[in-house]
Order: C-alpha cells, then sequence, then structure tokens
C-alpha cells in the first residue's frame, strides 16, 4: 500500500511541476493612449478584436469588444487598461507578450 501512495504522490510532484513551469509570466499594467486599426482575427468561434499600430498589437478585453465591434477597418484613438502578459513555452522561453485593453475610452475616430 505505501508503494502505491509513493508512486502517485511522485506522478502528482512531477505534474504540479510542469504546470508551474508552463504558466505565464508577470503581468503589469499601465493606463495608455493606443492609435491604430480596428480588425477582426480568428475564427468564427474564436474571433477577437485587435487595434493594430504601427508596432504593436492590443487585443480587445471581451467586456469591451461591443465599444468598437461597429469600428472595424477604421483608424481610432483609444485610451485604457494596457495589461502586458508574458508568455513563455513549456521549454521556459519567451514566446513574446500579449498586450491587453480593457476599460477602454473611444477618444477619435478616422474614417
Amino acid at each position: 500500500m505505501n508503494s502505491r501512495c509513493g508512486f502517485f504522490l511522485v506522478i502528482f510532484l512531477l505534474c504540479v511541476t510542469a504546470l508551474l513551469s508552463a504558466r505565464g509570466g508577470r503581468e503589469k499594467a499601465n493606463v495608455v493612449q493606443v492609435t491604430g486599426v480596428v480588425r477582426l482575427v480568428g475564427s468564427s468561434l474564436f474571433s477577437e478584436l485587435v487595434i493594430t499600430g504601427s508596432e504593436k498589437e492590443w487585443y480587445i478585453a471581451k467586456e469591451d469588444r461591443d465599444k468598437l465591434q461597429e469600428l472595424q477597418h477604421r483608424t481610432v484613438t483609444v485610451e485604457g487598461v494596457e495589461t502586458v502578459i508574458e508568455l513563455k513555452f513549456a521549454s521556459g522561453l519567451s514566446a513574446g507578450q500579449r498586450r491587453e485593453l480593457r476599460n477602454i475610452k473611444v477618444i477619435t475616430v478616422q474614417e
């Protein structure tokens, strides 16, 4: 009975270790003003709104999508809380950054 419990304990610890190394890095949040083109990316089930600037992309939080849904293919300037998430592969190597915007306030819309 003890060898069986020890075996499951070792398996459990290995799983926990693997999950901890695969999680994302730290998150940082700032209030920013962003200018870019509003685009819809992804497939129909997993679509997301993105503001594409000259150098970066910001993914729009689901609760703020309705504010920008009708402004697709237009250049907008918005202000919102930017959250930067450091993405990592399971091996621990950097997979880049994902920038999300929340609590968006539309400042200007260009045709």
